[in-house]
C-alpha cells in the first residue's frame, strides 16, 4: 500500500492565503494580459517546507520568520517588503541536509518561480540577493532589507532556553546521519563564527530585543558542546 499523505500544517490555508496576498502585491501592476494564480506556487512551496527529512527547517519555522519579518518591518525603512517577505517564503524551500548548495538551490527556484509568476526582474532579483544572504546572515551596512530578513531568520536564537534547547535538538536530528564528533565539530564552527559577528540582529528592534538572549543561549551550547 502507498505510505499515506502527511498531514496538513493546521496554518495551511492561512499561509496559503498569505502567499497568494503577497504575490498579488508583488506583482504590481504587471502589463501581462493573464497571470498564473498564485495557489499552485504556494501549494508547492508548502510542500516543499514539509518533506519528511526537516525536522527544524519546517512549515513552522517559515511561519516563525514570516512572523519576525511582519513585526521588523514597521521599524525600519524597508525598501522593498514584498522582496523580504518573498525571500523569507524561499530562503529554505530547498533543504536537504547532506548538501551545501541549499541557499544556491533555493534562490534559483525562487528566480524561476517568480519570473514565471509575473513578478517584475527588479524585485525578482532582489529576492534572489536575499535568499542568498542567508547563507552567512552577515549583510552590508545599510543593506536594511537584507537585515530584515536576516534578523527575522536568526530569531530561534534568542529563544527561552527550553526552546532553544528544541530548537538544538531538531537541528541535530536533520543532521541524524552526520557522527556525533564530526557533528560537534561541524555545530560548533557554525556557533563561533555567530559569535564572532560584531553584531547577530542588525535592526535597531531586534537587536535591544534578541541580541544578549542569543549570545547566551548560544554560548551554553558552545559550551556543552565541548564538555
Amino acid at each position: 500500500m502507498p505510505a499515506p499523505a502527511p498531514a496538513r500544517h493546521p496554518a495551511h490555508d492561512a499561509l496559503l492565503t498569505r502567499w497568494a496576498d503577497l504575490l498579488t502585491t508583488a506583482r504590481e501592476a504587471t502589463t501581462e494580459a493573464k497571470t498564473p494564480s498564485p495557489v499552485p506556487y504556494g501549494e508547492d512551496l508548502l510542500t516543499r517546507w514539509a518533506e519528511p527529512q526537516r525536522r527544524y527547517h519546517t512549515t513552522d519555522h517559515l511561519l516563525a520568520v514570516l512572523d519576525r519579518v511582519d513585526e521588523l518591518l514597521p521599524h525600519v525603512q524597508a525598501p522593498d517588503p514584498a522582496a523580504v517577505r518573498l525571500a523569507a517564503w524561499f530562503h529554505d524551500a530547498v533543504y536537504l541536509p547532506d548538501r551545501s548548495t541549499n541557499e544556491e538551490r533555493s534562490a534559483r527556484l525562487a528566480e524561476r518561480a517568480l519570473t514565471e509568476a509575473a513578478v517584475p526582474a527588479p524585485r525578482t532579483a532582489e529576492t534572489v540577493r536575499l535568499v542568498l544572504l542567508t547563507r552567512d546572515h552577515d549583510p552590508a551596512e545599510g543593506d536594511t532589507n537584507g537585515e530584515v530578513l536576516c534578523d527575522a531568520d536568526l530569531a530561534v536564537l534568542a529563544g527561552s532556553p527550553e526552546d532553544y534547547g528544541a530548537y538544538a535538538a531538531a537541528v541535530r536530528e536533520e543532521y541524524a546521519f552526520v557522527p556525533d564528533d564530526t557533528f560537534r565539530e561541524g555545530r560548533a564552527n557554525v556557533l563561533r563564527h555567530l559569535l564572532d559577528l560584531p553584531r547577530l540582529f542588525r535592526t535597531p528592534a531586534a537587536h535591544d530585543r534578541w541580541e544578549a538572549p542569543a549570545r547566551h543561549n548560544m554560548t551554553t551550547e558552545l559550551e556543552l558542546l565541548g564538555a
